[in-house]
């Protein structure tokens, strides 16, 4: 198995140093460089799912192929014996006519023919477990420099777009009244997030699934109750706030392009106004997966954002604590 190795991380370290100077010195277009981070944060967080995906493959595959090992060796050993016994009689069947002689003979040989293939399979299924083996050693040892550099390529995202926002935060703020009755929000990306606490045990505390600067406001959408708008630079990844499974994924009504994931107990996240999303109905997440994207543009893109519990739904505001 092979994997494939991503473009340099010191090219787009370069890039982002000449961004910032570019940026501190007046306001700017859409950063290409910041739309290049995304790509390769994309590419990178692809990469360590497939790893995951082949890792867990790997793991049922030797956990299985173990089972069979061990019945193969209780198999091989019950006729084993089997065999030494009946060799250890020797010409005793003799005694008991010709016919009793070549039925003994016949099964003596028949046995030898199966300890045979047993201990042809032992070693198949031995030389497998040390394929995985090397298999699962290939993938801890690519799976280390990629976290490393996908937290480095994270780090440099969030500072070019945190600069780019600034610019235009600037901007709005000559323009009076665009976006005066909103709060301005930092979100870190979510992670180390697992179903076993439950939905409800994050109330007041749900990460926000957009990383960086957001400007969030009250908002609905005809027919539902309660929402959030969260605007923020366009192309920014919106991401699962909890693990969850994908209920919806497709455009729908007054929402746009929309993501339902369904995170149990009759919990859910609604996230749309999407320009492109990124996973499948029926597919699982885990807690900060990326799930889609904003639309580009230089004056950034809103996100809708509600929480639902069953048919109702709930302010997301007090969820995340705001």
């Amino acid at each position: 198995m092979s994997y494939r190795f991503l473009p340099p991380l010191s090219v787009l370290l370069l890039a982002v140093s000449a961004s910032a100077v570019t940026l501190d010195a007046a306001p700017a277009a859409p950063s290409v460089t910041a739309v290049g981070a995304d790509v390769l944060g994309a590419e990178l967080e692809r990469e360590l799912t497939t790893l995951e995906r082949d890792e867990a493959k790997a793991k049922q595959e030797l956990s299985d192929l173990a089972r069979e090992s061990e019945l193969l060796k209780a198999r091989t050993l019950a006729r084993g014996r089997a065999y030494a016994r009946l060799a250890r009689a020797g010409l005793l069947p003799v005694g008991g006519g010709f016919k009793a002689f070549v039925e003994h003979a016949a099964r003596l040989e028949r046995l030898h023919r199966s300890l045979a293939r047993d201990l042809a399979q032992e070693r198949q299924v031995a030389e497998r477990r040390a394929v995985l083996a090397k298999q699962l050693a290939s993938i801890s040892a690519r799976r280390g420099p990629l976290q490393a550099q996908q937290r480095a390529v994270s780090q440099a995202q969030t500072a070019l777009l945190a600069a780019r926002d600034r610019d235009q935060a600037f901007e709005r703020a000559f323009m009076g009244g665009a976006f005066d009755d909103h709060t301005a929000v930092y979100g870190a990306p979510p992670s180390g997030l697992t179903a076993s606490s439950g939905f409800a045990a994050l109330k007041g505390s749900l990460p926000f699934p957009l990383a960086g600067r957001s400007e969030i406001r009250s908002a609905r959408r005809n027919g539902s109750g309660p929402g959030l708008t969260m605007r923020a630079p366009g192309g920014a990844a919106v991401r699962a706030v909890f693990p969850g499974r994908v209920a919806f994924a497709d455009s729908y009504a007054d929402y746009g392009r929309t993501v339902i994931l369904d995170h149990g107990g009759g919990y859910y996240t609604v996230s749309a106004n999407l320009a492109e999303i990124e996973v499948k109905v029926g597919e699982d997440v885990k807690g900060g997966a990326r799930i889609a994207t904003l639309s580009g543009g230089s004056a950034g893109s809103t996100l809708y954002f509600e929480v639902r519990i069953g048919q109702e739904t709930a302010d997301p505001a007090e969820w995340f604590g705001i």
